[in-house]
């Protein structure tokens, strides 16, 4: 029986993320990130660590969170958050927000851009944090070089231009600079050159890429071959580069992400805490359902679970569709940009919850899972009744050759070999896959009915409106039209159809129906196939036996085991085939293929 913390660690997913420890008693031990959230954590439970701290860690972990997330930067970014808020035991304290770069633009008149590591909120622009040095200071060297900024801290309002305080430095004289201080460049001017620059550094980068373009190819013509190609680099670089980080948007402040996702039975809410554009509580709730409650319903009962348990003052939430939860609160619901990515994020989080749960679930009760996916076939196929039991058709020939079929058979959603069974094609004459989907269909279902055996409560037939249309014909025969549930599924779009209705039905790609009827399929396909195989190569042994006079069967098994094949042992000598089955079967065996045809 596993426990509970080994179930935690096989039901991880295999993406970026931060997976936090805590102990018996609720209290977070420590933070960390992830490239591959599974393996990581595994690690610390598979051997015997250097440090006795580590050790010490592992011996007390209780319980295993995690937060999902797109990339292993944004891992980063996550953990360094979530360890200077949550400042678990056995993490390096963070003290400050020193850690990772931001690039500035100062709100004051002709805005100077820059790096720094200090948020100062004073209605200025920052971007990031970075955790490439190397992307910022490219960044930076871009927008100089395209777009003529200050660099000096003056107070360029427009009484002190005016009169003539400033002059202008060697910043000027030498191109990096157009002269604001002076008034020789306007202030529209300017900030157009700032508003393409915030597009860049938001990751929009079609117009500003026009412009190096441009620039690179003014420099080629001019023969300045070398800045030409400096500039190229630049654009390579800055084509692919992700400007900013889904995790922290300094922006976005003191906000609450609320996400659902839901079954049959269950309602799984996401909830993130955004604080000084930050994600620093992440938290996914289930709502057992009572009532066939919508996912209206239970969000709602749900946001105001969370906000009550957790002491959630913000003013305003993001989810993914209205919800009514009376005035003063705001509600936004995302459709393009960063609260839109935040909103996604905490949806993946919900998602990874319950595919997690229903793993433990498998795992834990497996009666329980079993009826959970019925119920859902049920639903997805429009069946009147769960399909416990299911068969799936195939036909297999090649090129016209030893046409077989094949008939698999799935007991409570998993595969029930023993009742697998094997056709071969009797009235058939040549290939012809309809008329051979009539002829098994009806001789499976006239001896279950002979022999008092159970039906299914589901047919599958591997192929579109023909094949399903043969095989109702079968049905009809043995008056059993209406009473299993018979569909086809056609292999190129995945397309379900159903007797008497020309629109075929389509799955979501990602559902567990669609998996366990591809399953089906592809089982059906390859237990066909198999017997295609051995009923060709037996073909082909009984020939080569047949031919060869004083030569039985069990004779070429034991030639065509140690030979591989017969061109092999007919181009072998006497004296090797001598060595298998003896001098006399030699001489007959080579005699046979050395004389004239």
């Amino acid at each position: 029986m596993q426990t509970p913390l080994e179930l935690q660690i096989q039901t991880l997913p295999d993406g970026p993320g931060v997976y936090q420890y805590y102990d018996k008693d609720g209290k977070i031990l420590y933070v960390g990130k992830a490239k591959n959230l599974k393996k990581r954590v595994a690690s610390y439970f598979n051997k015997i660590h250097d440090t006795g701290k580590t050790n010490v860690l592992v011996r007390k972990i209780n319980t295993i969170k995690h937060i999902v997330v797109p990339t292993e930067t944004d891992a980063l970014l996550l953990e360094n958050n979530l360890i200077k808020t949550l400042q678990p035991r056995y993490n390096v304290l963070l003290k400050d927000d020193k850690t990772y770069p931001w690039i500035c633009i100062k709100k004051e008149p002709f805005s100077r851009v820059f790096t720094t590591r200090n948020m100062i909120k004073d209605g200025s622009e920052y971007f990031g944090p970075y955790t490439s040095f190397k992307t910022v200071h490219t960044l930076v060297d871009l927008i100089k070089e395209l777009y003529p900024l200050r660099t000096c801290n003056y107070d360029l309002n427009k009484p002190n231009i005016d009169s003539g305080k400033y002059k202008v430095c060697l910043e000027y004289h030498i191109g990096n600079c157009k002269g604001p201080c002076e008034g020789y460049q306007p202030l529209a001017e300017y900030q157009d050159n700032i508003d393409a620059i915030r597009e860049i550094l938001k990751g929009n980068f079609k117009e500003s890429l026009k412009d190096f373009r441009k620039l690179m190819t003014t420099l080629a013509s001019e023969m300045r071959f070398e800045e030409a190609q400096k500039i190229k680099d630049k654009i390579e670089v800055l084509e692919n580069y992700q400007s900013r980080s889904t995790i922290v948007n300094p922006r976005i402040t003191n906000v609450d992400v609320f996400s659902i996702v839901s079954d049959e039975s269950v309602g799984y809410i996401n909830f993130l805490q955004i604080s000084h554009g930050s994600i620093i509580r992440s938290h996914t709730m289930e709502i057992k359902k009572k009532l066939e409650e919508t996912d209206l319903e239970l969000l709602e009962l749900a946001i105001v679970e969370l906000r009550e348990r957790f002491k959630l003052l913000s003013r305003e939430i993001i989810v993914p569709f209205e919800v009514d939860l009376g005035e003063g609160l705001k509600v936004t619901v995302p459709q393009l940009g960063d609260k839109k990515q935040l909103l996604d994020l905490s949806i993946r989080n919900a998602k990874f919850y319950r595919i997690e749960q229903l793993k433990q679930l498998q795992i834990v009760d497996p009666d329980r899972h079993t009826k959970r996916i019925m119920a859902q076939m049920q639903k997805d196929l429009r069946l009147s009744v769960e399909p416990r039991h299911i068969e799936c058709f195939d036909n297999s020939n090649i090129q016209g050759t030893n046409p077989v079929a094949a008939c698999v058979v799935f007991k409570d959603g998993k595969p029930s070999k023993k009742d697998y069974r094997h056709f071969n094609i009797k009235t058939v004459e040549g290939p012809n896959d309809f008329a051979s989907m009539e002829e098994v269909v009806y001789r499976r279902y006239k001896r279950l009915l002979e022999e008092e055996q159970p039906l299914p409560q589901l047919i599958i037939i591997d192929g579109g409106k023909g094949q399903l249309s043969s095989a109702l014909k079968s049905l009809d025969e043995l008056g059993l039209r209406g009473k299993i549930a018979i569909i086809g599924i056609a292999k190129r779009l995945e397309e379900l159809f159903y007797p008497g209705d020309s629109v075929p039905l389509y799955l979501d790609k990602k559902s567990e129906t669609l998996k366990i009827i591809q399953q089906l399929r592809n089982e059906a396909h390859r237990f066909g196939i198999t017997f295609h195989r051995d009923k060709r190569s037996k073909s082909a042994l009984q020939t080569s036996v047949e031919s060869i006079p004083g030569i039985g069967e069990k004779t070429m098994i034991v030639l065509l085991k140690h030979f591989k094949s017969v061109k092999r042992m007919a181009a072998a000598t006497e004296k090797e085939i001598a060595e298998v089955v003896g001098l006399s079967k030699a001489k007959k065996i080579t005699e046979f293929y050395n004389s004239p045809k």
